[in-house]
C-alpha cells in the first residue's frame, strides 16, 4: 500500500467515461463535491471509446441517443438517424469541450481494487498505475458491456493470423480487404461486422449458433436543416422518454392484444412498424408480444416471412429464419440490420451452423469443425460480454466482511434497487444488475439514475451523514420483485445475455429490470421515505 500522504482524496471516485460516469462528475462537481473520474481508454466515451470494430454504430436512434440538457443539443448536429461509432466520438469530444470534464479525469488507468474502511467510512482504491484513492463514495459507471466474453475454444492461442475481439479491436483500425475471414457470433457486434466484411473479404466465413432476429436499421442521413427542425420539438420528446418502458420517447405500441384484433388489422400494425424501423417491431406493436407465447408467435412469423424474402437460398432462410423460432420473438436483444440477410446471397460468403457443425478447435492457419477445415487470415471474435455484472466484479472490490462482491454474487445477484448492495456501504453502480440496464435506453437511464444518486448524496452531506448501506432484507425483496415481474414475460424463456446464460457457470437470473418508469418510480418512493430500505449513519 502505497504511503499514507501519497493518497488523493476526493468525495467521490468515479469508474467509467461513458455517459453515466460523464453526468455524475459535471453534476457532482456542479454540487460542490470533489470528484475524480478513472477510465482504461484514454479516451471520454466509455463503450464508444472501445467498440471501433468496422460497422460499429448505435441502435437507438436519435435524439434518444444524446444528454437531453440544452447546452449540449442546441449546438450539436448528427449526420445520421443511428449515429456510427466514431461521429459518437465525436460528439463525447463536444460534450468533454463543452463541459470541460477531461481535467477531472485519469485516463489510461484502470481500477484493480477497492475496500471500505468502516473506521473513516471511505473507500480506498487502488489502480494498475500505481495511484491510491481515498474516497467517500464509490460509484461505478462501468457500464453493462465493459468485460468481453472470449470463450475457451480449443487452441484459440494457437492462431497464427490475426485474431480481434469486437470489444478489443485495434485503435488504429483494420481492414478486410483481401482476406480470408471468420466471424464466430452473430449477435449485434457480429451482425455488423459481417455487413461490413462481406465487402472486401476475399471469403467470409460465418459460426452461427443460434440465429439473430435482426430488424430492419432504417438509416438515413441528417442535415442541419433536418436536425433544425427536428429540434424544434426536442423539449418534448426528452420529457416523453423519462415515460417510456424502454427510455425512448418516439415508440408506442398499440394497446391491444396481438389475438384481439382481425389479420388484417394485425397485419397493418406489424407492416407499420416494419416500416417505421429501428426497435419499433421490437416493443411498438401489441402489448402482449412479450407477454403472451401465442401473440408473440404471431411477431415472430411476420418477422421470419419477412425476412425469407430476402434470402436466395431455401436451405440457408431456414438456417437464418426457421420455420419455428428459437426461441420468443424479442426475448433476446434484436440487432438493427441494414443488409445483413443479403450478404449470404454472396459468392464469397459461407454460413456454418454451429450446432449441426460444431467447432472443434482452432488451428494455426484457421478453424476445424467435426465436417471440415476453415483456412483464415482474420478471425473476429463477436462473441459478447460477461454482461451486466462483469464490468463490476472483473475488480477486486470488498466490503465491510472482506467478502469480495464477485463472491457476494456468485450464486446469484442481490443488490437493492438495482444501485447498492448489502455489505458495500457508500457504494453505487450504474447500468447495474436488476436495474434497467440492458432493457433501457442508455442516456434516459444516465440521467435518470443519475439525477437519483445525486440527489441522494446531497441529501446525506446536507444532514451531516458519512454513511449509506443497503440492507439485506432490502436487497433480498428487490431481487424477488425483479424475478417476479420478469416472470410475468417470456424474457426467461431464452438462454440471453439478459439471463446470464451466455456465461459458463454463470448464474440464470434475469438481470434486468423491466419498465422505467416503474423503475424509477420505486426509486423516488425510497428517497421521498428518507431513503427506506438503507441504513444510514
Amino acid at each position: 500500500m502505497s504511503d499514507e500522504l501519497n493518497i488523493e482524496e476526493f468525495d467521490v471516485l468515479l469508474v467509467g467515461a461513458g455517459f453515466n460516469g460523464l453526468y455524475q462528475l459535471y453534476h457532482l462537481r456542479q454540487h460542490g463535491f470533489s470528484v475524480r473520474l478513472i477510465d482504461a481508454g484514454a479516451d471520454v466515451g466509455g463503450t464508444w471509446y472501445w467498440n471501433c470494430y468496422p460497422g460499429a454504430r448505435v441502435d437507438s436512434n436519435v435524439p434518444n441517443y444524446e444528454y437531453s440538457f440544452e447546452e449540449l443539443w442546441r449546438d450539436w448536429n448528427w449526420t445520421e438517424r443511428f449515429p456510427s461509432w466514431d461521429e459518437l466520438r465525436r460528439y463525447f469530444h463536444y460534450v468533454d469541450e463543452k463541459l470541460n470534464l477531461s481535467q477531472d479525469i485519469e485516463f489510461r488507468t484502470r481500477v484493480t481494487s477497492a475496500q471500505f474502511d468502516p473506521g473513516l467510512d471511505q473507500w480506498h482504491i487502488q489502480t494498475d498505475q500505481g495511484t491510491d484513492y481515498r474516497a467517500r463514495y464509490f460509484i461505478l459507471c462501468t457500464g453493462f458491456a465493459a468485460k468481453a466474453y472470449v470463450p475457451d475454444i480449443e487452441g484459440l492461442d494457437q492462431f497464427k493470423g490475426e485474431c480481434h475481439h469486437t470489444a478489443l479491436w485495434p485503435q488504429e483500425g483494420l481492414g478486410f480487404t483481401g482476406k480470408r475471414v471468420g466471424v464466430i457470433g452473430t449477435g449485434a457486434s457480429g451482425v455488423q461486422i459481417i455487413q461490413e466484411a462481406s465487402k472486401d473479404a476475399l471469403h467470409l466465413t460465418v459460426f452461427q449458433r443460434t440465429p439473430i432476429l435482426a430488424l430492419p436499421m432504417r438509416q438515413t442521413r441528417l442535415d442541419e436543416v433536418t436536425q433544425r427542425e427536428m429540434k424544434k420539438d426536442y423539449p418534448e420528446h426528452f420529457r416523453k422518454r423519462r415515460e417510456d418502458f424502454g427510455g425512448f420517447f418516439d415508440i408506442t405500441p398499440v394497446d391491444k392484444s396481438a389475438l384481439e384484433v382481425s389479420a388484417k388489422e394485425r397485419q397493418a400494425v406489424y407492416e407499420n412498424a416494419w416500416s417505421m424501423g429501428g426497435f419499433h417491431y421490437w416493443v411498438g406493436t401489441f402489448n402482449d408480444v412479450l407477454l403472451n407465447q401465442e401473440a408473440n408467435r404471431t411477431a415472430y412469423d411476420f418477422w421470419r416471412d419477412k425476412t425469407r424474402e430476402r434470402i436466395d437460398d431455401s436451405a440457408l432462410a431456414e438456417k437464418l429464419a426457421p420455420t419455428d423460432p428459437p426461441h420468443p420473438f424479442g426475448t433476446k436483444r434484436p440487432s438493427l440490420e441494414q443488409w445483413y440477410y443479403e450478404v449470404f446471397n454472396q459468392d464469397n460468403v459461407t454460413l456454418i451452423d454451429v450446432r449441426e457443425d460444431p467447432i472443434q478447435e482452432i488451428t494455426a492457419t484457421g478453424i476445424r469443425t467435426s465436417e471440415g477445415d476453415y483456412p483464415l487470415d482474420l478471425l473476429v471474435l463477436a462473441t459478447g460480454f460477461d454482461a451486466v455484472t462483469g464490468g463490476i466484479t472483473q475488480i477486486d472490490i470488498r466490503g465491510t466482511k472482506g467478502m469480495t462482491i464477485k463472491d457476494k454474487w456468485a450464486s446469484g445477484v442481490k443488490d437493492y434497487l438495482g444501485m447498492a448492495a448489502s455489505g458495500f456501504p457508500n457504494m453505487f453502480f450504474l447500468y447495474g444488475p436488476l436495474s434497467p440496464a440492458g432493457l433501457c435506453n442508455g442516456p434516459t437511464c444516465a440521467e435518470l439514475q443519475g439525477e437519483w444518486i445525486v440527489e441522494c448524496l446531497q441529501y446525506l452531506r446536507n444532514r451531516g451523514l458519512t454513511r449509506i448501506e443497503a440492507t439485506a432484507p432490502a436487497e433480498d425483496s428487490w431481487a424477488r420483485h425483479v424475478s417476479e415481474v420478469a416472470s410475468m414475460t417470456l424474457f426467461p424463456q431464452a438462454d440471453s445475455w439478459y439471463m446470464g446464460a451466455n456465461i459458463p457457470g454463470k448464474t440464470h437470473q434475469f438481470l434486468n429490470y423491466i419498465d422505467v418508469p416503474m423503475f424509477m418510480e420505486q426509486c423516488n418512493q425510497c428517497a421521498s421515505n428518507d431513503y427506506e430500505g438503507f441504513e444510514l449513519s
